[in-house]
């Protein structure tokens, strides 16, 4: 069973004024040449059956009509059969373009696509230092922040809240599920408390607590009376209430106060137990586990974050459309500061290009073989008249030169082999 050709299809004109301009040129080149011939050929008539100079020039225009047809032929033969005759080795480019196309790919695969080339090529490109001269200018800075800020843009207004719930239903929740959280919880609750990073938060929560308390006397004795006994006179209660107020107040402005106040060392304590009990106790972790599973499960948990998400675009949409705002202006101030390690350090320059011709190693050896191909698949679908045209377009102008220095190489020489037959003679 024969495998079927694939399907011709026609060459694509991709510069219908360059093709024009070309075929001006062909056109004169071949009158030029053609003009030659004629002039041989009407010089051989004139001259004739004479003798002496003209003899030579007789002999001459011979040569020259010889050699002007020969390189027709030649140049000819290339593109079309001569005169419409079916000579063998004729019409190369139609009959033989799938092998041409072969040829021309092996020759850019050996020749262009070798990784010593690739890299010898992406180095002396300095690609690095051109952008950080590029990025340097404040209007090219400018158009670069204005173009990832639309395009950010437009990129979070496609994203729609039935995505975010699908990849947080579909993606995150099972990820959460299947991962144990008691050892993550425990691995990061050590860290923060070896770096006390949670002195901070705790001084935040005992500002806060105590400005509250300050400020809510009312919803203070107002809770601690609904504690009180039955029988306990109002009188009483509201005199309790206002002592444990205030020293409540008292007893957590000292333990703001004092960054060594026993609390503190007692919550400490009590961190550093559970960050060792989500590490090593199989009770402590089961109970996380169950706690986590009853948060995955409920609905609010999805709501949430859908929530937690627009406003996150909301927030960031803004600041992107705003010329002014903090992202963009954050964003201009990266862009300047990376334009300027650019263009100061050769090191970040080399290795940067150093990525670059990696990556483009990496692309050549992974792809290089498909790329090539295209050169092949697409010739092999031209039509092989239409490509014999279009090469002659391209290159016949350059081809005409052969049939004129085949007239005038060929006269010189005719005139030659004739003064050498006068001498024998």
């Amino acid at each position: 069973m024969t495998t079927p050709r694939p399907m011709t299809i026609p060459m694509i004109t991709a510069d219908p004024e360059a093709d024009a301009i070309r075929r001006r040129g062909l056109r004169q080149m071949r009158t030029i040449a053609v003009g030659l011939l004629v002039l041989a050929a009407a010089v051989y008539v004139a001259t004739l059956g004479r003798d002496g100079v003209l003899g030579f020039v007789n002999a001459g225009a011979e040569a020259s009509m010889v050699g002007a047809i020969a390189d027709w032929f030649a140049v000819t033969a290339l593109f079309r059969h001569p005169l419409g005759l079916p000579v063998p080795h004729t019409a190369l480019v139609p009959k033989r373009k799938d092998e041409l196309g072969r040829g021309l790919e092996e020759f850019v695969g050996e020749n262009f696509l070798q990784e010593d080339i690739i890299r010898e090529r992406v180095t002396a490109a300095t690609i690095s230092l051109r952008v950080g001269r590029w990025l340097a200018e404040p209007a090219n800075a400018q158009r670069v922040v204005d173009e990832v800020s639309d395009v950010a843009v437009i990129a979070l207004g496609k994203v729609r809240d039935d995505h975010v719930e699908s990849l947080i239903r579909e993606a995150l929740v099972p990820r959460f599920r299947d991962e144990p959280i008691s050892p993550l919880l425990g691995g990061l609750l050590t860290e923060t408390l070896r770096d006390d990073l949670h002195h901070g938060l705790v001084d935040l929560a005992l500002t806060e607590l105590h400005d509250w308390l300050v400020d809510n006397p009312d919803t203070v004795t107002e809770i601690l009376g609904e504690r009180a006994p039955w029988w306990s006179p109002p009188s009483v209660n509201e005199r309790v209430s206002a002592r444990v107020h205030l020293e409540l107040v008292r007893w957590v402005a000292d333990i703001r106060d004092d960054p060594h106040h026993h609390a503190r060392r007692a919550l400490d304590s009590m961190l550093e137990q559970l960050a060792h009990d989500l590490l090593e106790d199989p009770a402590t972790q089961e109970r996380t586990e169950r706690l986590k599973e009853r948060l995955l499960e409920h609905p609010q948990v999805l709501a949430s974050s859908v929530s937690l998400w627009n406003a996150l675009r909301r927030g960031l949409t803004g600041s992107l459309r705003d010329p002014e705002g903090a992202v963009r202006q954050r964003l201009l101030t990266e862009a300047h500061a990376f334009a300027q390690r650019l263009l100061a350090e050769e090191e970040l320059r080399a290795r940067l290009d150093g990525m670059a011709a990696d990556a483009a190693v990496f692309a050549v050896s992974r792809y290089g073989a498909e790329v090539t191909t295209v050169i092949t698949s697409t010739i092999e679908r031209w039509d092989g008249k239409e490509a014999a045209r279009r090469i002659e377009l391209h290159v016949g102008r350059d081809l005409q030169f052969i049939r004129i220095n085949g007239t005038i190489v060929g006269g010189l020489v005719g005139v030659l082999i004739h003064a050498i037959s006068v001498m024998i003679h």
